[in-house]
């Protein structure tokens, strides 16, 4: 059975900085699509960042710049270093794990950024 659980997040004050980490298992994870998506409140969920089985990195632009994504294949993780933290990166942060003809989710950690 496959299991994504993130962990990291938490209350930041604006500016601030926070790792988010997702760690897998059950998962052939060297060979998944890793993703992070996030979900503010009254909004529906969008992406943020991918980071392929190949190591090649797509981000949404409006955090380009301030979060990057990495991986660590040893620990079966994927990792979102965030940056420069504003009110609107307020949400539920998720991570996704793509294999072929399948998707699997976490169950999000929260990330609040306010003073």
């Amino acid at each position: 059975q496959v299991h994504l659980v993130e962990s990291g997040g938490g209350l930041v004050q604006p500016g601030g900085s926070l790792r988010v980490s997702c760690t897998t298992s059950g998962l052939t994870f060297s060979g998944a699509i890793m993703s992070w998506y996030r979900q503010a409140p009254g909004k529906e969920r969008e992406w943020v960042a991918t980071n392929t089985n190949f190591g090649g990195t797509t981000y949404k632009d409006s955090i380009k710049g301030r979060f990057t994504i990495s991986r660590d294949n040893a620990m079966n993780t994927v990792y979102l270093q965030m940056n420069d933290l504003k009110p609107e990166d307020t949400a539920v942060y998720f991570c996704r794990a793509d294999r072929p003809g399948r998707v699997y989710w976490g169950q999000g950690t929260q990330v609040t950024v306010s003073s």
